[in-house]
């Protein structure tokens, strides 16, 4: 979500400044960075290397200084956006601006469907994984249902035989958040050294972040929930107080 504003040519000192207080001043931008004519051309060559005998043919660097506005994505709407660039189109030293409207849409549909693709697969998995601890529990359960005759014969309350049972499920829903970490991590340590140049342009847009300290937290704390959710659904079902006549 970038804004890029084109200054002229031989723009004043003065009128950079000017310019990038007025953009650090705006509620809508996150961050400003400044490229120079020099700074545009080093740019320009790291990207399109097969273009450098051009540019170099060149007695003039045709390249003119910007300003790289970052937007901030919660407050970016079209009416703000406009509004924001028409303003700096008027402003002196502006000498253009780049900023698809129409593709910066796109990219947000985009984002939402595969947003609501990842929560309608992360849904199935997790009630899979809820499924499969509750038929291990249960599993359990029935195994050792002569123990448990047993315990509750000779006085052992409910919660004393659960407790076993519940502390299993957590431990294999721990187990499975950590080991999707990890298989999470070789994903994204692996997958961009397998396409390797094959994204091509997109690879300016497309950038495998792993999770953050909280969402790894988030990640192994839910994997322990819904083991001890799926335990205790189990245990509630198939483990029943033994009545003594």
């Amino acid at each position: 979500m970038a804004v890029v504003f084109f200054l002229e040519k031989d723009i004043p000192e003065d009128d950079i400044k000017a310019i990038e207080e007025q953009l650090i001043q705006s509620d809508l931008v996150l961050k400003t960075k400044y490229i120079s004519t020099e700074k545009a051309r080093e740019i320009f060559q790291e990207k399109f290397p097969d273009l450098i005998a051009i540019v170099k043919n060149l007695d003039i660097n045709p390249f003119p200084p910007s300003f790289e506005a970052t937007l901030k994505e919660n407050r970016v709407t079209s009416n703000k956006v406009s509004g924001f660039i028409d303003m700096m189109q008027n402003t002196s030293g502006v000498e253009d601006v780049q900023y698809n409207q129409d593709w910066v849409e796109r990219i947000k549909s985009f984002s939402r469907l595969a947003k609501a693709i990842g929560f309608f697969l992360g849904g199935i998995l997790i009630l899979a994984s809820f499924l499969i601890i509750s038929n291990v529990i249960k599993l359990n359960v029935f195994s050792r249902k002569d123990e448990i005759e047993i315990l509750q014969l000779s006085g052992g309350t409910n919660m004393f035989i659960r407790i076993p049972f519940l502390a299993e499920g957590t431990i294999l829903g721990l187990i499975g958040g950590v080991l999707s970490l990890f298989m999470l991590f070789l994903l994204i340590r692996l997958l961009p050294i397998y396409l390797g140049s094959s994204l091509g342009v997109f690879s300016e847009l497309i950038s495998f972040r792993y999770l953050s300290f909280s969402q790894c937290g988030g990640v192994i704390i839910g994997g322990a929930v819904i083991g001890f959710i799926g335990s205790l659904s189990s245990l509630a079902r198939f483990l029943k107080p033994k009545n003594i006549n």
